[in-house]
């Protein structure tokens, strides 16, 4: 009997053009944004969005925390996926680019959405996200928060790593954190003197740091993480600007981790590095998960 293979599901990627010819080009209130807030990628391009004053150009649709659908994506959004590739087989997940003259999906690749913001929908009205000459630095911050950040935290917390894997990852997420604390001290953004997309990378990273991986690591780690005092000056001032502030959702972070989350709590978890949002600010649900309170790897 020969071997069976599963669906592949299909790319959907397709970029918005300069004019009618390319056949998405950029017409105002054309498309929509299909955002769910406590997704770290969706945070991002909702935050861009805020920034490029785009509200009244390109519409955005709010998704819950948790996705509702039983293959874990989202109910409404599987019309369009099943508008955009017939009897579609994955789950339906956001972030989502789409087009209303079509009723399809342009793209769910972050990037290509973040890119085609700046590039086609930001106007004068916005804040100039990649200045001119700033490409390198900034895709040098992206890789900088993905691997040296988030990549290693996430290593660092899950419960199977041996102790010299942890160790390694520890140091590797610590020699990033050093490197931005560096810039950090002799400007007020990450680059400069002017707000970039890196800033919105690094924030988003920061704030997933703290309200996500934070719970997977053993208290010496996260003291650790918090001797970053302009690093976390830094964040704190951007969880103040109207464009962050406007989009941080704790409770549905919190929730959107619980229910995706089926790893250990280590005492790291009782460490809060940031107090992201004073007034409203929650403490993550325990529900059915019961916290550890102690590491496999023993600390020196």
């Amino acid at each position: 009997m020969p071997a069976t293979h599963p669906t592949a599901v299909p790319s959907l990627r397709g970029r918005i053009g300069r004019d009618a010819r390319s056949g998405y080009h950029a017409a105002p209130r054309r498309y929509r944004l299909h955002l769910a807030l406590a997704c770290p990628h969706c945070l991002r391009i909702a935050i861009t969005h805020s920034l490029l004053s785009l509200d009244d150009t390109l519409p955005v649709e709010p998704l819950p925390a948790v996705p509702d659908g039983p293959d874990g994506g989202h109910l409404a959004l599987r019309p369009l996926y099943e508008a955009s590739a017939h009897r579609y087989p994955g789950p339906a997940t956001a972030p989502v680019l789409s087009d209303d003259w079509t009723g399809r999906i342009v793209t769910t690749h972050t990037p290509d959405i973040l890119s085609d913001l700046v590039r086609h929908f930001g106007g004068s009205l916005g804040v100039a996200l990649h200045p001119p000459g700033s490409h390198g630095a900034i895709h040098a911050v992206e890789r900088l928060c993905e691997r040296d950040i988030t990549a290693a935290a996430q290593l660092a917390g899950k419960a199977a790593t041996d102790c010299g894997t942890r160790d390694r990852a520890l140091e590797t997420l610590f020699q990033g954190l050093d490197s931005v604390e560096r810039a950090l001290v002799r400007r007020p953004y990450v680059l400069g003197d002017q707000l970039t997309a890196a800033d919105v990378q690094l924030w988003v990273t920061l704030l997933q740091l703290d309200t996500v991986h934070r719970w997977h690591l053993d208290a010496g780690a996260v003291h650790r993480i918090t001797d970053h005092p302009h690093l976390w000056a830094y964040a704190r001032r951007l969880a103040e600007h109207p464009a962050f502030a406007a989009h941080l959702d704790l409770n549905g972070i919190a929730l959107r981790h619980h229910a995706h989350c089926r790893g250990r709590e280590a005492a790291g978890a009782a460490v809060r590095i940031l107090d992201w949002a004073p007034e409203h600010t929650v403490q993550a649900p325990r529900g059915p998960l019961d916290p550890v309170r102690q590491t496999g790897c023993p600390q020196g």
